[in-house]
């Protein structure tokens, strides 16, 4: 079928008896030498009015022209559909909204890169009407006159520095000419870069953990992982999955022709005046590679002690432990529940010019004055193990092993800490007595166990409440209070609370995370059922009887201060006998 061929913009000025043939041609050679379109040049020239102009503009995209002095078309105009900045900002007038996508009034029909920006911003697909910019810039002037105005939670995350790169976008003339046929393909690869670097800085902004990007059969779901939970920020069009992904791996600094094996990379951005660091991992997958980029605030970890959510009794007891001349402290948990964190805010406590402290890491996520830090590379034989024999040579005080994973790291820490030095360490077991079994089950010595730990804290990472909108809850759920063990004498004397929502929290009435713990400190009885290898079941008992508290001991306290919600305890810690299902 053959192609339909647009016309040009002076045949239909000229077919509107608008322009001569003679002002066309004389406006055609003014724009060559001066690289300005021919619209604009007919304007400059007096050869068009500026509504005239639009209309045939219209007429020659195929799209309505609107009339913005109307009076009958200011009624169609919904103006709180789109925040008043980026009404402002991009001169747009948005006029309804039905079935995701939004009819929004522009001045430049081939903004391609504006429409693209507002896709993303807004969240939604885009139908233009055109209207005259001056028509625009008089309507908008009006209707949200003065310097402030009110802007949806997701734009205040993207920065100004990446707005900046598309204003010449915004202030091309209305009168845009098409004057040849363009690829399509080609001009909407060009704000590839743009996007990939909106989508980065807006989690960033976001507080968000994580950016997954996921292909799918029909697109290109974007997520944000924040506070823990992923929330769907935008499904891009499966055509850009390729430019999307070669991006980010391009920014990654890793091979963006090898498709078939994963591969990780790192990206260093400056957003806000703050390097961040993204660890990027990607992974075949079956409708293309999905990309994870995992961003590393160095704030996230200087957030002091007090922060991490411990209670005073518990904090004072942490404080004691860290400050030990030798021994081992182990920190456990599952991927995720901020063992690091925890582990990297107490070196930063124990910094100090007289304190030598080496980390062996796989990877280094966070870089630290002071501190020795060492990055694992097995692809060269420098493994845990080697490292650790190293700095053990450098007469360190502190010694931080990012995991302990198998038998001969078990054996090399312990060996340090019998030795004078104070070792922290991580391990992936679910609670804290099954980290003494755990290392026993690697064939590491009881005896060496027993003597060489000092104490085991196990910790979950729990949403805490809005500050700016929780309420108390005159009625909790009767199920998430039996999970949690928590009676209606209790909830009556304490402050439980729920979510509601509001704009500082994204409306889920959650904003940021604390951490619940469980510390088991060893004593005479627990060493001696180590060396005899007893059970997980009775080294907890011991524990509690010597005064250790539970994860869901903790989350209660923290459900009866107002911090957080039994639901969201019981995810991560529950009374025995209950299924965590039975939460709706």
């Amino acid at each position: 079928m053959a192609r339909k061929v647009r016309k040009k913009l002076g045949e239909l000025l000229v077919e509107a008896k608008l322009c001569t043939p003679h002002q066309i041609e004389a406006a055609l050679g003014k724009a060559k030498t001066s690289g300005k379109r021919i619209g604009e040049v007919l304007l400059e020239m007096g050869a068009v009015k500026e509504e005239d102009l639009t209309r045939i503009l219209a007429e020659q995209h195929g799209i309505e022209y609107i009339n913005l002095d109307r009076p009958e078309n200011s009624g169609r105009i919904d103006v709180k559909l789109v925040p008043d900045e980026i009404i402002k900002k991009h001169l747009v007038v948005p006029i309804s909204k039905q079935g995701g996508r939004l009819k929004l009034v522009v001045h430049d029909p081939m903004d391609l890169e504006l429409f693209d920006l507002l896709r993303f911003r807004l969240n939604c697909e885009i139908d233009i009407l055109l209207a005259s910019r001056s028509g625009i810039k008089k309507y908008v002037e009006g209707a949200t006159g003065g310097p402030k105005s009110s802007v949806l939670s997701t734009e205040s995350l993207v920065t100004d520095s990446i707005d900046k790169s598309v204003d010449r976008s915004v202030d091309r003339s209305v009168d845009k000419s098409v004057d040849s046929s363009i690829d399509q393909d080609a001009v909407e690869d060009a704000p590839i870069i743009r996007l990939c670097s909106r989508i980065i800085i807006e989690a960033v902004r976001g507080r968000a953990s994580d950016i997954h990007v996921e292909p799918k059969k029909d697109g290109v779901v974007v997520r944000y992982r924040i506070d823990g939970v992923c929330h769907i920020r935008d499904t891009l069009p499966k055509k850009m999955q390729s430019a999307v992904l070669a991006r980010l791996k391009l920014m990654a600094g890793v091979n963006i022709a090898e498709r078939r094996v994963p591969q990780d990379g790192r990206i260093k951005m400056v957003v806000d005046g703050t390097a961040v660091d993204f660890r990027v991992s990607s992974c075949p997958a079956y409708h293309g590679e999905s990309v994870v980029l995992r961003i590393l605030r160095p704030d996230s970890v200087r957030i002091g002690l007090v922060n991490l959510g411990f209670e005073p009794d518990q904090l004072d007891v942490f404080n004691k432990i860290i400050r030990r001349p030798n021994g081992i402290f182990l920190v456990t948990g599952p991927t995720g529940s901020g063992k690091t964190t925890t582990l990297y805010s107490a070196l930063d406590t124990l910094n100090r010019p007289d304190k030598k402290i080496i980390t062996a890491e796989d990877p280094v996520e966070y870089n630290f004055n002071g501190i020795n830090q060492v990055q694992v590379r097995d692809s060269i034989g420098l493994t845990f193990g080697v490292i650790l024999r190293s700095m053990l040579r450098q007469a360190p005080n502190i010694v931080l092993v990012g995991e302990i994973r198998d038998r001969e790291v078990a054996d090399i820490a312990i060996q340090a800490s019998l030795t004078g030095h104070l070792v922290f360490s991580t391990l992936h077991t679910n609670d804290a007595p099954s980290a003494i079994t755990r290392l026993i089950d690697m064939g590491v010595k009881p005896f060496l166990v027993a003597s060489a730990i000092q104490a085991i804290m196990a910790q979950r990472l729990v949403r805490i409440l809005c500050e700016k909108c929780k309420e108390r809850d005159p009625s909790p759920d009767p199920k998430a209070l039996r999970l949690v063990n928590i009676t209606q004498a209790e909830v009556a004397a304490g402050n439980v609370c729920r979510p509601k929502g509001c704009d500082a929290c994204g409306g889920s009435g959650y904003r940021g995370r604390k951490a619940i713990f469980e510390m088991m400190i060893m004593n005479s009885e627990i060493r001696e059922l180590a060396f005899n290898r007893s059970g997980v079941a009775k080294l907890r008992q011991a524990a509690i009887r010597s005064g250790m508290r539970s994860l869901l001991g903790d989350g209660k306290i923290k459900i009866l201060k107002g911090i957080t919600t039994p639901e969201e305890v019981a995810k991560f810690a529950q009374i025995e006998g209950f299924n965590p299902n039975e939460i709706n």
